[in-house]
């Protein structure tokens, strides 16, 4: 049946025309149950099969819905049939493996996308989980389900009773199997409409009833009334209204407020920014201080903000709150000189948030109300407003180097919200006594692992058995009466302080998909397994499609213990004095098809994660560790880049070719190395290693003359205990020729690649850029480098790398790696990005010195560099077939976003694993060590620990804040200096410090919950800040003691070892 549909509309030039939209409605259009005898239904399930849809653990695609679903008391067997508010809010209760046979309508759907689209991919990616019995049922396509819309009926009514009809056709439908379709909805003018027209409905809590095992599922419904105390507080005067959409459009558009993402600082949580475009063209930074002027934004919300009177702007840097419970951040009296010269204003806010912004006050340095005045400063019709510390500053005034110090603003609207699921634990400063099994639900604050999140009030039954655990919490609104977000529980992770679970947080927080592959995915792996073997028709090397390399001697260099090799070298000396140098990656492409469920989940996880313990592999082990593995002594495909290269290692030619290889060897860093320094080795594959080593060494210089850095970073590795996998020990990486050696190789295929799929396609090529970073973020270290006569020239890469290069003291050989570590800060992220959406100046890699560049040479473990493999082969192949995901422009500029944000998320769990085990291998112990001063902040300062490659926090001031601080920040200096001018720490100093664990009980307080490495001052001797002789040399004798007691230990375990007859003597 075909239904027309026309309608008038106006272009963007002006012109009126005519559209006419077919809406094609059908009756063979199966309901999902799998045993359904409906001739239609039959005839679906046959046609799924007849087209190759077979069955997935013996669950039919085409009809998932199981033929006996859950029982209850008051349906019988049913399915749930939710509606789109209940999948909006409580989606983390139905993404939970027993909520399963579920009718998904396309009615609801389409509404999913409208309104959220992560709660539309999260509906999408169950239903693709055939296990879980999930299926969305085409009501808007069906004859007797679909409705026109009412004349006095708006869209949301008619797609709620488009709802209750499908849910009606079902049930009728249904009858002779004795299975009820059940609409879950929380919408009470849905049900009340439900109950009317005899439809079976429930709210989403009488559904949860049905699940009597799973008690906790009440605990996470979302959007329930919250009891606030901040609401009935008179002292607490709620937050300022957003402005409206349309007034923050006119307000950035005139120049009146800026946008940006607000990022919250690592050390204060109370200190946020945005980096905002101003009219110049240049991005700046402003800073948002305190909760009042973070007007309910959360880290990652992309906010709209009003710059601060230029009285307000700030002068100091920030400073670490050295409490992380807000709550207990005490009245901080001291003001800086510049918010003394600031207008009186009265200070009547003696609540905890008026503590938590004095607190802020004395971080930034310049605070006064702003915030709490009630007005925005933008009115309706778009005028400039005030408040009483002066006027409200325009984007075009805000300027560099400005003497009125860094920018301010508060935030008058949220953009887009940037809410997602937070690790957390129960407040332990709250007290409740009462049963485990206590029914009556009470409202509490929860912390989220992240401290950039504010608290979080949930209402949960379970206070008692999460006391002392990690749990999953989810924010669902944030009332400008209260002063903290309302959520609900998700699910319990298990006790905190536990390794495992620590893992899990980490992983969660960083946003990492770590869930098994699926059936579906696994689906897509070769079906001979680990039994796959080359087959040179199929293969497509009888066709001469791909090149036979196995003759040539290739062989591997790789970190020890490496499985998922991704790339081999030869290199071959050519009869005119030239050499054939190639680089052979692992042709993942070749088993990862697009479009398929392999394809879609590597896309979605983008990079493998590397922690200490473990890897996240991108791709199902088969692949990434056998088939597509370059490993010694087996055949396996590889997509080859072949040079001829001069004497000088200049590029003569450069092909590139699918092959198969044969590796004659796997070697690590250090067994290449060996070979290279060993003169008694003459094998074909050591001579290769070292004409590769030779011209490595010249590509080296020719790219360090063009201005590549050579930045540093700490790189740690853990020796772990092979049963309990504990740290025993830890070490810096250590860096060899050899490692320099593949990087240079890697470096020139990535390069070679690059130019040529830009060539082919110039709109739609996946490339890597690095910007150039702009002056201002060399400021500090310029400015702590003046004292030693120092300066970074920072107009250009080429002039930078040459001023690091001279920058070196002879006193203290380790202050060139160390200014390499914070010159490698001071950079810009790099980032994906698509060719059409930047000019070919934009196109610039700043670190590499490289016109052009993108990642081709790690498929195994980047969804980059598969893609780029097949812009590659779409490039060097015209019989090859490719379709819109290597030409559409928007969709690569998608994919883009993901990997960048995968990429961004992949580096921080990794180094959060990192700090995780160095946790774990100081826990009970107490070390001193030599470190450099990192960072100055206005309360403390970082160091680096050079032995351990890890940094931490000395703090100046005690917890009693209302003590006078030990060390004052000086601007001038930028420094942090006593009162009597004897003792100062500075940028780049030498300091002696102890690393200890807080040994305190896990839920003791919130720092413990939040367990940190602690670092303690010993010299420079600072009275009041330096640990005081007769403790020193108390936790000197304690670790003395525990040293011997230890290796007494080891003399026992070593005797049982030796005498194992004597066990019940000793």
């Amino acid at each position: 049946m075909l239904r027309n549909k026309s309608f008038v509309k106006r272009t963007r030039k002006g012109n009126i025309v005519r559209t006419v939209k077919e809406h094609y409605l059908r009756d063979d259009i199966a309901c999902g149950y799998e045993s359904c005898k409906h001739s239609v239904c039959v005839s679906a399930r046959s046609e799924a099969e007849e087209q190759g849809k077979t069955l997935v653990g013996g669950i039919h695609p085409a009809a998932p819905l199981s033929a006996s679903p859950r029982n209850s008391v008051q349906w019988g067997p049913h399915y749930l049939v939710p509606d789109t508010n209940a999948f909006v809010n409580q989606i983390d209760i139905l993404e939970r493996p027993i909520i399963n046979d579920v009718v998904v309508l396309s009615t609801v759907l389409d509404e999913l996308r409208g309104l959220s689209m992560v709660v539309y991919n999260r509906v999408r990616a169950i239903v693709r989980d055939h296990e879980r019995r999930w299926f969305v049922f085409s009501n808007e396509h069906h004859r007797e389900t679909f409705v026109d819309r009412n004349a006095d009926e708006s869209p949301n009514d008619r797609n709620d009773r488009a709802i209750r009809v499908a849910v009606q056709w079902l049930g009728k439908h249904l009858e002779g199997a004795s299975i009820r379709p059940v609409m879950v909805t929380n919408d009470e003018d849905n049900l009340r409409k439900a109950n009317a027209d005899g439809v079976t409905a429930c709210r989403m809590e009488d559904c949860l009833g049905v699940y009597t095992e799973f008690p906790e599922l009440l605990d996470m419904m979302g959007s329930v009334n919250i009891t606030d105390r901040s609401a009935t507080d008179p002292n607490w005067e709620g937050y300022a209204e957003y402005l409206s959409p349309v007034q923050i459009q006119a307000g950035i558009k005139a120049g009146i407020l800026v946008q940006g993402t607000l990022q919250i600082a690592p050390y204060n949580y109370l200190e946020g920014s945005i980096f905002a475009a101003f009219p110049d063209g240049k991005e700046r930074r402003v800073l948002v201080i305190g909760r009042k002027d973070m007007n309910r934004a959360i880290q990652g919300d992309k906010i709209a903000v009003q710059i601060l009177p230029r009285s307000q702007w700030r002068k100091a840097p920030s400073a670490a709150l050295v409490d992380e419970d807000e709550d207990a951040v005490p009245d901080v009296d001291t003001k800086t000189e510049a918010t003394q010269a600031a207008p009186s204003v009265p200070d009547t806010d003696k609540t905890n948030e008026g503590r938590a912004r004095k607190r802020a006050r004395v971080a930034g340095g310049k605070l006064g109300n702003g915030g709490s005045a009630a007005t925005t400063g933008a009115t309706e019709d778009g005028e400039e407003g005030h408040d009483e510390l002066g006027e409200f500053v325009k984007s075009a005034d805000v300027e560099d180097d400005s003497v009125d110090g860094e920018p301010t603003g508060r935030v008058v609207g949220v953009i887009r919200r940037n809410w997602r699921s937070y690790c957390a634990f129960l407040d332990p400063n709250f007290a409740h006594k009462g049963t485990k099994a206590s029914s009556a639900p009470v409202s509490v604050s929860v912390l989220a692992m992240d401290r950039r999140i504010p608290k979080i009030k949930i209402r949960t039954r379970q206070v008692d058995v999460l006391s002392g655990q990690r749990f999953v919490v989810a924010i669902d609104s944030w009332p400008k009466e209260s002063r903290y977000p309302h959520g609900h529980f998700v699910r319990a992770l298990g006790d905190a302080g536990d390794k495992a679970t620590e893992t899990e947080v980490l992983l969660l927080e960083h946003d990492v998909p770590f869930q098994p592959f699926t059936k579906n995915v696994r689906a897509d792996l070769p079906p001979e397994g680990d039994k796959w073997l080359l087959d040179v028709d199929r293969d497509q090397i009888t066709s001469g499609k791909r090149r036979d390399l196995r003759h040539i001697d290739i062989c591997s260099i790789d970190p020890p213990g490496c499985t998922d090799i991704d790339d081999a070298l030869h290199a071959i000396r050519l009869p005119n004095g030239n050499f054939q140098v190639g680089v052979h990656i692992a042709d993942v492409t070749n088993f990862v098809k697009p479009n398929t469920a392999m394809d879609k989940e590597a896309a979605h996880r983008s990079t493998t994660v590397y922690l200490v313990d473990r890897r996240i592999d991108m791709l199902p082990e088969l692949l990434g560790t056998n088939l597509c593995s370059l490993m010694s002594n087996v055949d396996r495909l590889a997509f080859s880049c072949i040079w001829e290269l001069d004497q000088d290692a200049t590029i003569v030619n450069v092909t590139f070719h699918k092959s198969v290889i044969h590796s004659k060897a796997s070697l690590t860093y250090e067994e290449a190395q060996n070979r290279i320094d060993d003169p008694s080795l003459n094998d074909s594959i050591t001579n290769n290693i070292r004409d590769l080593n030779m011209l490595a060494k010249k590509l080296r210089k020719r790219r360090i003359d063009a201005g590549a850095l050579t930045l540093s970073s700490p790189e740690v590795r853990f020796r772990l205990e092979n049963d309990s996998q504990d740290p025993v020990d830890v070490e810096m990486k250590a860096l060899k020729e050899t490692n320099a050696l593949v990087e240079e190789f890697m470096l020139l295929a990535n390069t070679s690649v690059a130019a040529k799929i830009y060539e082919h396609f110039p709109d739609s090529a996946m490339l890597r850029r690095h910007p150039e970073p702009p002056a201002q973020n060399f400021d500090n270290l310029q400015h702590a480098l003046k004292p030693l006569d120092i300066q970074l020239e920072t107009g250009s890469s080429l002039a930078l790398a040459q001023s690091l290069d001279r920058a070196v003291l002879a006193s203290d050989p380790y202050f060139n790696n160390l200014l390499r570590i914070l010159t490698t800060r001071c950079m810009m992220q790099a980032q994906y990005f698509c060719s059409g959406s930047c000019t070919p100046e934009e196109f610039r890699h700043y670190g590499l010195a490289t016109a052009i560049y993108t990642h081709f040479t790690s498929p195994i473990r980047r969804y980059a560099d598969v893609m780029v493999h097949r812009l590659l082969h779409a490039s060097i192949d015209r019989d090859a077939v490719y379709g819109s995901e290597l030409t559409d422009k928007l969709k690569m500029n998608e994919q883009c976003d993901v990997l960048n944000h995968r990429h961004r998320m992949a580096q921080q769990a990794s180094r959060s694993s990192v700090e995780l085990y160095t946790n774990l291998f100081f826990k009970e112990k107490t070390i001193e060590e030599t470190g450099y001063v990192t960072q100055i902040l206005q309360n403390g300062f970082g160091v680096l620990i050079p032995s351990y490659g890890i940094e931490g926090v000395v703090y100046t001031t005690a917890r009693d804040a209302a003590a006078p601080s030990v060390l004052e920040y000086e601007q001038e200096a930028h420094a942090l200096v006593s009162p009597d001018k004897k003792s100062e720490i500075r940028l780049f100093q030498r300091v002696r410090v102890i690393l200890q664990v807080d040994d305190k009980p896990v839920s003791a307080n919130v720092s413990s919950m939040r367990r940190k490495l602690s670092l303690r001052l010993i010299e420079p001797i600072i009275a009041g800040l330096s640990i005081e002789a007769d403790e020193l040399k108390a936790l000197r004798a304690a670790k003395k003691t525990k040293a011997a007691s230890a290796e007494e230990d080891g003399k026992i375990v070593e005797l049982v070892a030796k005498h194992p007859e004597q066990i019940q003597t000793i």
